[in-house]
């Protein structure tokens, strides 16, 4: 008779620089059942299963696959026991293909002909395999594009599509719905079930109520790298869920109608260079006014990736006018203009583009201001006041994990390094609010509060534009709605909006929405 356990971690502890991620935490999977683990940003949900995952070690307590011990020396170990896990920062290399980088994950296998023949031949060989799983999934994924020309939620997919090929039967997805729309969640969320009934083992780290809910089995809660408790989600309820992640009840954020003003940012046929392709700017048109939020929904991947560039400074080749009130075209406007203009920038891509994770927690909070000689010059920093600055920026956006404010960003959880990011752009009482995917990895406490912060500069004059693949946040924050398909934005709806509504619009064919404005 086979195991009933799949991964079973008992007496987990693991420190790191002297801070205790986990203690004594204990967590096991069956086969056969979607095992849902929630948490508060830091309570130790990524640290426990990067050990399930073999990318650490503990420092005490016990591995079990299919109840025998194991001592996983690295994340190959892992794969040779089936295990998978698609983390929430992914491990893509950039300039490599869809179909390279899934051979880079791949362990070598008798028989498979990605392993057979030159090269080009176990490319071709691989990206049929891909096309072929990436269909059963009902992912749209051309295994011959560069992965740093793909979408946040393109790119989760192909992480998804490697564990998959590389044989685990034990899948780990730490936020896998956090980029995605509410059809695309629950199309994945259907087949990693599916997946599971077949016999697999599925962990779903999530912050979503929701999908714990309608899809998990068993859910295991964890608060300050502890295990809290283990239940069936259908014999609780969403707030006391919330209770048990946050031990106390996310705050309230009734929503309060904006008082737009003048056009601060106006977005005028934006097209991608050689562009007009899906997932390429093919006349964007919008205008952003003071004192209101304008939010962007869409299916990841038209064009939303490339949008949030060009509005940010990223090299993004483009044609068309972007207009800023009182200044003209701000793509000629440099990092330091910016900064002068108190435009605030919150990409989707945290480590990537928002922060220098080999940087301190202090540097990276000032390095937004260091052209304005507040803090000296760059060689000759007046650390006293950086740090005094950066500590009441932690303190007021409760950014956790932060042992000293000399650490390395990279030691922050995901969470805590986008409110470190958050701190930071709204350090100089910005006018123009340009964020991606804001609470992106939050939890219930820390996405009520970075809404909450959004709603202020909104409420303060600021221009706020919102770009989110989280259909439920876009609705919950925005006066106004943009809806991106194909590059370009086809339907416009007013508070309150209709969900069914912009969801057609979504996953409608563009051409038939152009020009559609739509007042719910």
């Amino acid at each position: 008779m086979s195991a009933q356990n799949a991964l079973q971690l008992s007496g987990i502890s693991k420190s790191f620089d002297g801070f205790m991620a986990l203690s004594h935490a204990d967590f096991t999977a069956r086969w056969g059942e979607v095992h849902a683990l929630i948490g508060e940003n830091g309570a130790g949900k990524s640290s426990l299963m990067n050990i399930a995952a073999g990318l650490y070690a503990p420092e005490s307590g016990s591995l079990l696959i299919d109840d025998n011990p194991v001592r996983l020396s690295g994340p190959r170990d892992a794969s040779r026991y089936r295990i998978g896990m698609v983390h929430q920062h992914f491990k893509l290399v950039k300039p490599f293909t869809v179909a390279e980088n899934i051979l880079l994950g791949l362990p070598e296998q008798p028989g498979n002909s990605a392993f057979t023949g030159s090269h080009r031949q176990r490319l071709r060989a691989l990206e049929a395999q891909i096309r072929e799983k990436a269909a059963q999934l009902g992912f749209a994924i051309d295994p011959a594009q560069s992965t740093d020309s793909l979408s946040v939620a393109e790119q989760q997919r192909v992480e998804i599509l490697k564990v998959l090929l590389a044989g685990a039967r034990i899948l780990i997805l730490d936020e896998p719905t956090a980029v995605l729309t509410d059809q695309e969640a629950e199309r994945l969320l259907e087949t990693v079930r599916a997946f599971a009934r077949q016999g697999a083992a599925v962990v779903l780290v999530t912050h979503k109520m929701s999908d714990v809910k309608r899809f998990a089995d068993r859910v295991t809660v964890m608060r300050g790298g502890r295990t809290l408790q283990t239940l069936d989600p259908q014999s609780v309820s969403v707030p006391e869920l919330v209770r048990l992640t946050v031990g106390e009840s996310a705050p309230d954020s009734e929503y309060q109608p904006a008082t737009p003003g003048e056009v601060r940012l106006q977005v005028r046929d934006l097209r991608s260079r050689g562009g007009g392709g899906h997932g390429a700017l093919n006349g964007v048109t919008l205008s952003l006014r003071a004192g209101e939020i304008y939010g962007i929904a869409g299916v990841g991947g038209n064009g939303q990736s490339e949008l949030a560039n060009v509005l940010m400074g990223l090299p993004e080749p483009c044609e068309g006018e972007l207009e800023l009130a009182g200044f003209g075209d701000l793509r000629r406007a440099s990092s330091e203009q910016r900064r002068e203009l108190r435009i605030a920038a919150i990409p989707a891509d945290r480590y990537g583009t928002a922060l220098a994770g080999e940087l301190s927690v202090a540097e990276n909070f000032g390095v937004g201001q260091i052209h304005s000689g507040r803090y000296g010059s760059f060689f000759n920093l007046r650390r006293r006041r950086l740090e005094r600055d950066a500590a009441e920026a932690v303190a007021g956006f409760d950014v956790q994990g932060v042992r000293s404010l000399k650490q390395k960003a990279a030691l922050l959880s995901g969470g805590n390094a986008q409110k470190l990011v958050i701190a930071r752009e709204f350090s100089r009482d910005p006018q123009l609010v340009l964020v991606h995917s804001p609470s992106r990895g939050l939890d219930v406490r820390a996405s009520a509060a970075v809404h909450a912060r959004l709603r202020v500069a909104r409420d303060a004059g600021a221009a706020v534009l919102v770009i989110s693949e989280d259909l439920d946040e876009v609705l919950a924050l925005a006066d106004r709605i943009g809806v991106m398909n194909v590059g370009r934005i086809v339907a416009e709806f007013e508070r309150p909006a209709d969900r069914q509504a912009i969801g057609k619009a979504m996953v409608g064919r563009a051409g038939a929405a152009v020009n559609e404005v739509s007042h719910e």
